[in-house]
């Protein structure tokens, strides 16, 4: 009776799989960062400014340290990164490129909306021409990889290893929520641009359920980021870039505008993410994940009965 704690008639249980990986990737991720802080000599309480280089740096690091144990997990369990949401087919193709406009359009409409109900105000540009183009061209770069890293970290094995366990749309809310919760870390981050944050992560994985790939939730999340950060220069998550395109202010209720938090924080960035659910509902109407046979991996083959030959007389 013990062994059925730990195992379902096919493989160790939902659960412990998750657990064993969250184990690897904090023990990844320890021991990475500690042989990082040997070998740069920084410690982990100097101040970080908000920069492409960092972030580029940074989300590197995080999406190895996602990636790493997802490839162990996978030889053991006979899956691979394509049942976990990374399919090589498709990879940057129409839908990745068609999630970077939607990000673009969504943050776009909320700055605009925001302009319309005289709360904020764009006066001009940040920066020339040159510089202009090394930080959209620098910040493109970050996002992608903020994008491969978040969304492989909470939408990948995880979503895929919960969902044989409790099923697709319960294990979306479960690490909806720790995806609000993790931004809370954010030194400028609160409460409702958590809410906020949690709301795009419910955005972000109804394409995976549709298309049965990240790829279009990478370009999103990518796109969304760009705008909002580099091309408008609002702050994310509480914290302002180094380096954006557009002087772009705030005036006004804090509801309206999400104050120091950023738009993650405005309920008219809240409406616009229950639209995108709703048009990403339509737009991709048939659910395609998890991929057929995932769920199930083959069975190990078993050894072939030894043949014995009688001796001879």
């Amino acid at each position: 009776m013990l062994i059925k704690v730990f195992f379902n008639d096919r493989e160790l249980r939902a659960g412990w799989r998750f657990a064993l990986y969250l184990v690897l990737v904090f023990a990844i991720g320890f021991g990475l960062n500690l042989l990082l802080r040997f070998l740069l000599h920084s410690s982990p309480s100097a101040p970080r400014e908000f920069t492409a280089t960092r972030v580029i740096f940074g989300d590197t690091l995080l999406f190895l340290i996602v990636l790493i144990p997802a490839l162990i997990l996978g030889r053991v369990e006979r899956r691979t990164l394509g049942d976990y949401g990374l399919p090589a087919r498709g990879a940057f193709g129409a839908r990745f490129w068609e999630g970077i406009l939607w990000g673009f359009g969504l943050q776009a409409a909320t700055i605009l909306l925001l302009i319309a109900l005289g709360v904020c105000r764009i006066s001009g540009f940040a920066a020339t021409a040159v510089p202009g183009l090394e930080y959209g061209a620098l910040w493109a770069v970050a996002f992608l990889l903020v994008g491969f890293a978040e969304e492989f970290g909470f939408r990948g094995y995880s979503q895929f290893t919960l969902t044989t366990g409790l099923g697709f749309w319960p294990a979306a809310l479960l690490l909806s929520g720790g995806f609000g919760l993790v931004h809370l870390r954010n030194a400028g981050e609160n409460w409702v641009g958590a809410v906020g944050v949690f709301f795009a992560a419910m955005v972000l994985v109804l394409p995976l359920r549709r298309t049965g790939a990240l790829w279009f939730s990478i370009g999103l999340h990518a796109g969304w980021n760009w705008t909002e950060t580099c091309f408008f220069g609002v702050p994310n998550s509480g914290t302002q870039a180094h380096g954006y395109l557009l002087n772009t202010s705030f005036s006004g209720s804090h509801w309206l505008t999400g104050g120091s938090v950023g738009p993650e924080a405005s309920v008219v960035a809240l409406a616009l993410l229950a639209l995108a659910f709703l048009l990403l509902h339509f737009r991709f109407p048939h659910a395609q994940y998890p991929r057929p046979g995932a769920l199930n991996p083959p069975a190990r083959p078993s050894q072939p009965a030894p043949v014995i030959t009688p001796a001879a007389p």
